[in-house]
């Protein structure tokens, strides 16, 4: 009976001494897991952040969209000089508007908005007869600050130099009197007739193998376009 009691003991006691092996010793940290820690190891999906808003989506500007009307008037200044002496049809050219465009008080086009187009027309004086003349179509509308090009449709712009009938009479009958004057010193109405003939042909002479006068709308130049159709522009909110 003691034999076995004491055989008791021993295996008690062993047991124990495993217990405490595996045990974690005295004064060790002890390691804290965090929910994080759990879904990590367990292989599961972070849990998103909530309550907070995209900072992209917030920055981004908001749009609408806004039709000028057709008949609006643009007024521009020209970028790009022209000329019925130099340029010539389909030449690009190039203009800003002179002010903001507002739509029913509301600013739409930005002072400095870009508009581009072609030369439609560029004739030169003619000796004999026909006035120079020039004009353009603008055809593209680019807003200030923005990349985006609109297509719009105006009414040409030109210009046409100024007569010269007057001129052109004082030049034939200033030289047809001085030779009515020398006629009449050479002798009679038969010397009279022939200077008469002799200055009016050099005055005539003279008109003929002269150009009227050029047309040009030199850079700077202020120009008012007209739009033929509505057109629909992004606008900022």
């Amino acid at each position: 009976m003691r034999v076995m009691t004491i055989g008791l003991l021993a295996v008690s006691a062993a047991a124990g001494c495993s217990r405490a092996d595996t045990a974690a010793p005295a004064g060790a940290p002890l390691a804290l897991t965090t929910t994080a820690d759990a879904n990590r190891a367990a292989g599961a999906a972070p849990v998103a952040a909530t309550g907070h808003a995209d900072p992209a989506r917030a920055a981004a500007p908001a749009w609408r969209e806004v039709t000028i009307p057709a008949g609006t008037a643009l007024a521009v200044v020209l970028d790009t000089s022209i000329g019925s002496e130099t340029s010539r049809a389909e030449e690009p050219v190039t203009a800003h508007l002179a002010r903001a465009l507002s739509v029913h008080g509301e600013a739409v086009l930005a002072e400095g908005t870009r508009v581009t187009g072609v030369v439609t027309d560029a004739t030169r004086s003619a000796k004999v007869k026909g006035r120079a003349h020039v004009a353009v179509r603008f055809d593209t509308l680019t807003p200030r600050g923005d990349d985006q090009r609109y297509t719009i449709h105006t009414t040409s712009v030109g210009r046409t130099a100024p007569g010269t009938k007057k001129k052109d009479a004082l030049e034939i009958a200033a030289p047809a009197a001085g030779g009515a004057i020398i006629g009449a010193l050479i002798g009679g109405k038969k010397g009279a007739a022939i200077g008469t003939a002799a200055g009016g042909g050099a005055g005539t002479a003279v008109v003929l193998s002269t150009r009227g006068k050029e047309v040009s709308l030199p850079k700077g130049s202020a120009l008012t376009l007209r739009l033929s159709q509505p057109l629909t522009v992004r606008v900022k909110s």
